[in-house]
């Protein structure tokens, strides 16, 4: 496994950490961002790439749809 792998299942974890404390402080903002993050987390966990790449890839997708 790779470093940008393990990364990315920091950042699912961080994700769903920071969507569980907006949910809890009624902060929708955090929780979109953790949302977001969770995201970026998985394009790492599975394509294996940088977090700017990752982040990258998530927005091109975002305006595709």
């Amino acid at each position: 496994m790779n470093l940008d792998r393990v990364r990315g299942l920091l950042k699912q974890l961080a994700g769903r950490l920071k969507q569980r404390w907006g949910r809890r402080t009624g902060d929708t903002h955090t929780e979109i961002e953790g949302k977001h993050d969770e995201l970026i987390g998985k394009i790492q966990e599975v394509y294996g790439i940088a977090r700017d790449e990752a982040g990258r890839q998530a927005r091109d997708r975002g305006r595709a749809h």
